[in-house]
């Protein structure tokens, strides 16, 4: 730093302001610090800075999978959110493996040098009810929770389905097949139950539910096999992926959507990917996902700890285009 601040003919205190950010500091004279660093290959040293200002910067983010739609989706939202505030993200790969992932990931991320973390948990884990986030590391869970022990945010897993399964009835249908997601993901549980709930409270009989894998492939096995049964009318997959592939399974056999079988999705994840889509959907809201978690953690490397215990839900929105008919018309 003195070195920068003696080739831009600029005190320490100037070279730091640059360093850090900060506009109190000329254009003229930021442009002529900023060419000095280039120059000298000068770069902040993290360490210096966290002693200093008690932060370093960083926001840590864990997640067992980076492949699905919605936590890259997250990921991005939270990385777009810290960036705007001067903060980098480090990403952690959580192990399913491990006795306790929670308490492994935080000591995994401590090794790091971040403020917070926000775990992007999509799956059950052993440690979940007794994990306590460590004092000096604040933790925000995207999970569908609730915690007893730390903040929670997620879509409206169980509503989302709920809904699907409502309009799909409301639309004649005398019951909804599902495709179902793996059953190691919690919102793949959470989407069957609120598909099963809806159907159960109306009194309507409840098929047997396809296990998918969250990909087309095995959306494509389950809309062959429910082409199969006439009495078939309506699907609701768990994801876009199952269901864009169940629509390819249904017409495969002869059979075409909408016009004998309706199929719904979730996520609305091929926007801007299919051409013509026709696919209605529940669109999740995974970038407001991310700019509350974000801000959550944020709160809480601030000192102002969002209660443990609260969670928030963030409703999803239909998306209707044209893969579901109208019976009652």
């Amino acid at each position: 730093m003195q070195d920068v601040a003696q080739a831009a003919g600029v005190s320490p205190q100037t070279v730091s302001r640059v360093s850090n950010g900060s506009e109190a500091v000329r254009p003229e004279t930021r442009a002529r610090v900023k060419e000095a660093m280039q120059k000298l290959g000068y770069r902040p040293n993290f360490a210096g800075r966290a002693l200093k200002h008690g932060r370093f910067m960083d926001i840590g983010v864990a997640m067992f999978n980076m492949n699905t739609y919605g936590n890259m989706r997250i990921l991005e939202g939270i990385s777009t959110c810290a960036a705007a505030k001067g903060y980098a993200t480090t990403v952690l790969t959580m192990q399913s493996t491990d006795e306790h992932p929670l308490r492994h990931a935080v000591e995994q991320m401590k090794k790091f040098p971040v403020d917070g973390m926000i775990v992007l948990l999509e799956q059950r884990v052993s440690d979940f009810a007794d994990f306590v986030p460590p004092r000096d590391l604040p933790v925000i869970m995207v999970t569908e929770g609730p915690s007893n022990h730390c903040p929670t945010i997620d879509d409206d897993q169980y509503g989302c389905a709920a809904t699907a399964s409502e309009y799909l009835l409301s639309k004649g249908h005398q019951t909804v097949y599902h495709i179902a997601g793996p059953q190691h993901s919690q919102a793949a549980v959470s989407r069957a139950r609120g598909w099963k709930d809806t159907l159960l409270q109306q009194g309507i009989r409840v098929p047997e539910a396809f296990i998918g894998d969250w990909n087309a492939d095995s959306g494509y096995e389950a809309g062959r096999r429910f082409a199969a049964d006439p009495q078939c009318t309506a699907i609701f997959a768990a994801n876009d992926q199952m269901a864009y592939g169940a629509i390819q399974g249904i017409e495969s056999t002869g059979k075409h959507v909408p016009d004998d079988i309706s199929v719904m999705g979730v996520d609305d994840s091929l926007h801007g990917t299919v051409p013509r889509l026709s696919l209605t959907t529940m669109r999740m809201h995974f970038s407001q996902i991310a700019q509350k978690a974000f801000s959550m953690v944020l709160q809480a490397c601030e000192g102002d700890t969002p209660p443990a215990g609260i969670k928030t839900v963030i409703p999803a929105e239909m998306v209707e285009r044209s893969s579901v008919r109208d019976l009652n018309e």
